[in-house]
């Protein structure tokens, strides 16, 4: 039997995606300093490979146990590359030629290809004609922040761009592939922790075999903070509030938290790493508020009803 999902979040589900956003945003900064000493796939290894230790020690100091089965191991694997491994590269390769606040505004297109993503393969997420509107002006707003770069032979920052939104689609499925954990009945912990070690394993030769990192120059004191605010904070305890709230809301209300994530991103950037972003950047954003507050339906069900 299917978990059951709440279709309006409650207020502790809201809390922690709130503060699941806020967290997230923070990471777009981390990488924003971690990007200026040490290449993509080193930082991102870092990142799930001490996250991992982290989650692993809160499994051992809690007796929590971690599943043994073929089925939950392969789950595990497959969220540790969709979750993980893909999308961390992606935006990690990106922000070596993106902002971060536009890094993070990109990345708030998952709620669209959520809804579509979930739309088509989960039965108690389908499509309608909200959700429809909110995708297609998703969309849109998609577009504005890609830029006259799609339409030019020159190609500028649109590589990174793709990536990002590349990353976006991998959330998404991750979002909609991680709804079976629950029925697993694995634990949130558990769960976060088995991601991120495959994902960590997973990495490792690639990590190795192109980047060398044991032998690039050590990084300053900045950078270390950085690593670590990745991995123990804006990895290994964002994602025990990320499959909290999976469960408890679903997919498509998960994916909400990207609306959140630019907002402190772009402060972040704003302040510490001296970003600007362009008035048709924080327009195309808009367009994509706007269409989650759509796909989202409550504010128009209450303006209906004033």
């Amino acid at each position: 039997m299917s978990p059951i999902i709440e279709k309006n979040m409650g207020l502790n589900s809201w809390l922690m995606l709130i503060s699941l956003g806020i967290i997230w945003g923070g990471s777009f900064y981390f990488v924003g300093v971690a990007v200026q000493q040490l290449p993509p796939l080193t930082i991102v290894w870092s990142r799930v490979g001490l996250a991992a230790l982290t989650l692993w020690a809160v499994l051992f100091a809690f007796n929590i146990p971690f599943p043994r089965t073929s089925e939950a191991l392969l789950a595990l694997v497959g969220m540790g590359l969709l979750n993980n491994a893909i999308p961390f590269s992606l935006i990690v390769w990106g922000q070596t030629q993106l902002e971060s606040g536009l890094a993070s505004i990109l990345n708030a297109t998952t709620p669209v290809f959520t809804v579509i993503i979930a739309g088509l393969l989960l039965s108690d997420e389908k499509f309608n004609s909200t959700k429809l509107v909110g995708v297609l002006l998703g969309l849109v707003g998609t577009i504005i922040l890609i830029g006259p770069d799609m339409l030019s032979n020159n190609e500028g920052n649109l590589l990174p761009k793709l990536a990002v939104l590349g990353a976006a689609i991998s959330y998404g499925f991750a979002a909609v592939y991680g709804r079976r954990f629950k029925s697993l009945g694995i634990h949130p912990i558990a769960t976060a922790a088995g991601q991120v070690s495959a994902s960590t394993i997973m990495l490792a030769p690639l990590v190795i075999a192109f980047e060398q990192p044991f032998n690039l120059p050590m990084p300053d004191t900045q950078v270390w903070f950085s690593l670590i605010s990745l991995a123990v904070v804006c990895t290994a305890f964002a994602y025990i509030l990320y499959f909290k709230i999976l469960s408890l809301s679903g997919a498509t209300n998960l994916s909400l938290v990207t609306l959140i994530v630019p907002v402190s991103a772009v402060l972040l950037g704003y302040f510490f790493l001296s970003e600007r972003l362009s008035g048709t950047q924080f327009l195309g954003m808009a367009v994509i508020g706007l269409g989650l507050i759509v796909m989202d339906g409550r504010l128009l069900k209450r303006m209906k009803l004033g």
